[in-house]
C-alpha cells in the first residue's frame, strides 16, 4: 500500500475553552467561564487571527504544494479554523471532510469539567490515573490516549489507501497532532512523553508535517508557529 506525498497537520486556533479552563484551574474553581458541548466550543477572537494566519500561509505555497484533500474534525473549533483559513488564503481549494476518528480526546463523564470538580464528584480518579498510567488511563466513559492511538492508525490506513501520493491536510486537536505522530513514528509513551518535552505542548494553530519517503511517511517539521504573528 501506498501513502500520501504528504501529510500536514494542524491544531484549531485558540478556543474560549483554552481560555476559561486554565484560568478556571489556577482559581480551583468548580465551574469555568464556557457552557455547552466540547464539540460546540468557538473560536476566539485570537483563535479567528490564528486561522488567517494558516489562510496566508496558504497563500504563499507554491502551486504544487497546495492541499489536495482537507479533512477535519467534526468540532466547531477546527471546522471554523479551516473555513476562515480557506477563506483568507483566496485560493481554490478542495471542499473539506470530516472524519469521526479526529475528534479531541472523549472525556466522558469529565467532559467540560475544571480540575476542581473533577477532584470534587470524582475523588477517585486522581488515584486510579496514577495507578493505570497516563497511556492507558481512560475516564469514566471516555478514552485513554492508547484508544486514540488505535483509532488514529485505522484514520491513516484509510487515508493512505485512498489518497495514495495526493497531499493532505487535517484540522483537528493537540491530543490527534501528538498521538498521529506516536502512530506514524511507532513511538513508545516515554517517547512520546519526551518528544512534548522538548517541543512543548501542541500549540493552537500550529503546523506539522510529514513527508513521504518511499513507502513511509518521515517528520519534516513539528509544531511549527513560524507563520503566526509574533508578540
Amino acid at each position: 500500500m501506498g501513502v500520501v506525498a504528504e501529510l500536514v497537520l494542524v491544531r484549531h486556533g485558540q478556543s474560549l475553552a483554552n481560555v476559561a479552563f486554565p484560568a478556571a484551574d489556577a482559581r480551583g474553581l468548580l465551574e469555568a467561564e464556557v457552557s455547552g458541548r466540547d464539540a460546540e466550543v468557538p473560536l476566539t477572537a485570537l483563535g479567528e487571527s490564528q486561522a488567517r494566519a494558516v489562510g496566508h500561509w496558504l497563500a504563499q505555497l507554491p502551486a504544487g504544494e497546495v492541499p489536495q484533500v482537507v479533512i477535519t474534525s467534526p468540532y466547531l473549533r477546527a471546522r471554523e479554523t479551516w473555513r476562515i483559513a480557506a477563506d483568507t488564503s483566496g485560493l481554490e481549494l478542495p471542499a473539506p471532510t470530516t472524519d469521526d476518528r479526529l475528534v479531541d480526546r472523549l472525556l466522558g463523564d469529565l467532559e467540560m469539567m475544571t480540575r476542581a470538580a473533577v477532584n470534587h464528584h470524582y475523588p477517585q480518579e486522581s488515584a486510579r490515573r496514577r495507578e493505570i498510567g497516563e497511556f492507558n488511563y481512560a475516564p469514566p466513559g471516555g478514552e485513554s490516549f492508547a484508544d486514540i492511538a488505535v483509532r488514529l492508525q485505522a484514520f491513516l490506513d484509510d487515508l493512505n489507501r485512498d489518497h495514495a501520493r495526493q497531499r493532505v491536510i487535517v484540522v483537528a486537536h493537540d491530543a490527534v497532532v501528538l498521538m498521529m505522530r506516536a502512530v506514524i513514528e511507532q513511538l513508545s509513551w516515554d517517547e512520546v512523553v519526551e518528544a512534548e518535552r522538548t517541543a512543548g505542548s501542541v500549540r493552537n494553530a500550529s503546523l506539522s508535517r510529514f513527508v513521504a519517503v518511499g513507502d513511509h511517511l518521515e517528520l519534516a517539521s513539528y509544531n511549527s508557529v513560524d507563520h503566526l504573528p509574533q508578540g
